[in-house]
């Protein structure tokens, strides 16, 4: 027999005919701009657009891909706290959260050894990480939905 769910005090949210379907339309949002925002910054580590000084670009890059960061941080803990014990034992949800934690120690590594200052192997392989990190990260999104 199925263990009754848990009825938290912000379940309504989830439930809510247009505010869970605002969050998931601004979660996509952030993910967007956070994604976007990346891969451009991790395709000059390559050497993709080499006219672009690389400092610019991060200036331009970086507060985007926080903002973009913040935005999906912000719909998902909201998305989260409506059902949490339902997305707690999916074993999903559990996959994409440690993807993520791996992808900020990832970002911190790479920020903390000057990547964008070196642009060296380390850095461009620290960028394909990143990259294959927040792929797993979205289709991990996409596949708490069918588990």
């Amino acid at each position: 027999m199925p263990e009754p769910r848990a009825i938290t005090a912000f379940a309504w949210i989830a439930t809510h005919p247009w505010l869970y379907p605002l969050l998931e339309a601004l979660h996509v949002v952030g993910i967007a701009l956070l994604l976007g925002s990346l891969a451009v910054l991790e395709l000059r580590v390559w050497g993709f657009g080499a006219a672009l000084p690389v400092a610019p670009l991060a200036r331009l890059a970086l507060p985007l891909t926080l903002a973009g960061f913040g935005l999906a941080a912000f719909t998902g803990l909201t998305m989260f706290i409506s059902q949490p014990g339902e997305l707690l034992a999916n074993r999903v949800f559990v996959v994409k959260m440690a993807l993520l934690m791996l992808a900020g120690l990832n970002a911190a590594s790479f920020h903390a050894r000057g990547g964008l200052q070196s642009l060296d192997r380390v850095a461009r392989a620290q960028t394909l990480i990143s990259l294959g990190l927040w792929g797993a990260v979205i289709i991990c999104g996409r596949w708490i939905a069918y588990s």
